[in-house]
């Protein structure tokens, strides 16, 4: 989910990795943390130009994106309903706004629908994108402004979903594998392989 609200204490990082796999694994960190991108509206913009505010066209690509993220945060086998969905799994009734309900289990969050927006994040998306409800529609183009947001959405349409990829979104969605292989949010978490298979499984499936 994106991040949480007084969550627990985060839990000690594992071993440190060897010289050369830490200078990778450096790199890979810099770019998870350095200042979000302007997003590109899937590389729509003009060089110079404010970015447009029109809808992200949904691709094979990127829906096996919004896909798997939804799988990562635990939404995806619940079908539609994943987009009334709380934070440690209950419902929420009406789509006309984020409901912006805190529920306490282990962590104590607000986040909420298919992609577990907590509800400043819903804010800025909504605006960016003048978003009028959360319907499914819209929070599918949240969750995409989310990912280009961060830089690496023109990286996905052409490469998929890589490691570094996950790293970066990682920032975004706990459930996410950090460059560390574990939570940057220290919460329980996918590891690389599973959501790699998950993403190719799904993608060959929408494009056959």
């Amino acid at each position: 989910m994106c991040r949480l609200l007084n969550s627990l204490p985060l839990r000690r990082g594992q071993a440190s990795p060897s010289t050369t796999a830490a200078a990778t694994a450096l790199g890979l960190l810099l770019l998870a943390v350095s200042s979000l991108a302007s997003p590109s509206q899937g590389s729509q913009r003009r060089s110079g130009a404010e970015p447009e505010q029109r809808a992200y066209t949904i691709t094979p690509e990127r829906q096996a994106l919004l896909n798997t993220i939804r799988y990562a945060e635990g939404t995806w086998k619940q079908g539609g309903e994943g987009y009334r969905t709380l934070y440690g799994g209950g419902r929420f009734g009406s789509l006309a706004r984020h409901p912006e309900i805190v529920v306490t289990k282990r962590y104590r969050s607000a986040a909420a629908g298919a992609y577990q927006f907590l509800p400043s994040t819903w804010r800025e998306a909504a605006t960016k994108l003048e978003l009028r409800s959360f319907e499914p529609r819209s929070q599918d183009q949240a969750a995409l402004y989310l990912v280009d947001r961060r830089g690496v959405l023109d990286q996905i349409d052409r490469l998929g979903l890589t490691r570094e990829v996950m790293a970066v979104l990682a920032r975004e969605w706990a459930s996410f594998p950090s460059v560390s292989g574990g939570s940057a949010y220290g919460q329980p978490v996918k590891t690389p392989e599973e959501l790699a298979r998950f993403y190719r499984d799904n993608l060959e499936s929408l494009r056959g």
